[in-house]
Formats: C-alpha cells, structure tokens, sequence
C-alpha cells in the first residue's frame, strides 16, 4: 500500500480509502463486514470515509463498534454532515453542525475525528455561518481537519476568501474515466490551495449504461 499526505494536513492516509456507503449498518450483513474491515486494515488501508447520513447513523455504528478494539492513532476517520437525519435536522447550520457532530463522534465511540466534510454545500446557511460553525469544532478537538464534497468552484474560492476560519484540506467529487469534469475547475483550484481529492465512484459505480450513466442523475449521497 502507498501512503500520501492529505493536502494541507499532517494526515498520511492510504491512497485506497474503505468507504461505506449502502453497505456497513444496512447492505452487508455484520459479519461480511466486519471481515471486510479485518482485510483492510491486513492489505494496509488506514484511511476510512463515512458519513452521518449512511443508513441514518447505522454504518457509524457499526464502523464504532468494529474499530473500538484498535488503537485509535492505527487509522484515520473521516465523516461528514449535511443530508437530512431526521424531519428537522439537515444543512450547515451553526446548530445542526454542533449538533451532529456530537452524534457522529457518540456512534463512533471516539472522541474526535480525523477530517469532517460538508456533504453537499448549503445554499440555505450563510457561508460565514458554516465556516465559523466548522472552525469551532476544531478548536474543540472534535475533529482535526475540514473538507468538502462537491462544492463548485465558486464556493469553493468564497470559502478560502473568509478570513480567520479553518481552511479545507479535502475535495471528494465524484470523478472516474467517464466523469471527469471536476478536472477543469476544481483539480486545479483545490491544488492551488493545498487540497487533496477523494474522489467518490472511481469505476462510476460499475454501471456504464442507464440511469446511472455519467450525465444522468446520481444518487445524491457519496
């Protein structure tokens, strides 16, 4: 396994990540899954993604309960917020942020984070508000780095313009042979800024035909 830094982090990540989206907490039974982590860690994957939105908290859960018998410093975790996780609680809010990540880190039986992403962006908060939200947390030591997830290059420039917050480390796209957008805009914005991709769909989902196909509507989680 290859290791790389996480752009302007002092995180050294490997560059396979273990997702987990549709599968841990809801898709896979406990046992695959559990093995499917063992085997990861055995082939040296240290980094795993996931999200508070990924069965509505189950494959926190679960990724809590299989990772809390390994030393916490042996991988690095990441998670993110912004979907709806119930009627009332969605977005980038200053409340909902505060709010979520005390879920997320509860049902992930740690203490902190490695890198907390924005899902989406929320065009119904104030970006100040987010990214004064996010700064908190990790001044808090909730987490230890931000990122964001299909942010365009606009958002992405307003938020490195905000003086006094914490600045992303991270860009998760969607990205892959077939859909390779992000590399006119964002690839060489996050570049400029000392921020690494981790891109989502690597093999478009295995589906090259159907509604599935790059340019038709996706899935709205990554």
């Amino acid at each position: 396994m290859k290791y790389r830094k996480l752009g302007n982090s002092d995180l050294e990540v490997s560059e396979i990540a273990l997702g987990s989206w549709l599968t841990y907490g809801v898709g896979v039974e406990r046992d695959k899954a559990q093995a499917c982590v063992d085997r990861a860690f055995e082939l040296g994957i240290n980094f795993i993604d996931t999200a508070n939105v990924y069965g509505r908290g189950a494959a926190e859960s679960f990724l809590g309960e299989a990772l809390a018998q390994r030393p916490r410093d042996s991988y690095v975790l990441a998670t993110k917020v912004f979907f709806p996780m119930s009627d009332t609680d969605r977005g980038l809010s200053r409340v909902q942020i505060a709010k979520q990540i005390d879920a997320s880190l509860t049902r992930l039986r740690t203490d902190h984070v490695d890198l907390y992403q924005c899902h989406r962006y929320d065009a119904d908060t104030p970006l100040e508000e987010t990214m004064e939200a996010l700064s908190e947390v990790v001044r808090q030591g909730k987490a230890r780095y931000i990122g964001f997830s299909e942010w365009s290059p606009q958002q992405i420039e307003a938020a490195f313009a905000l003086p006094g917050v914490e600045r992303f480390v991270s860009s998760q796209p969607q990205y892959s042979l077939l859909w390779r957008r992000p590399e006119e805009k964002v690839i060489p914005l996050s570049a400029q800024n000392g921020v690494s991709q981790i891109v989502w769909s690597p093999l478009a989902q295995g589906v090259l035909t159907g509604k599935y196909a790059p340019g038709a509507a996706l899935p709205a989680q990554s």
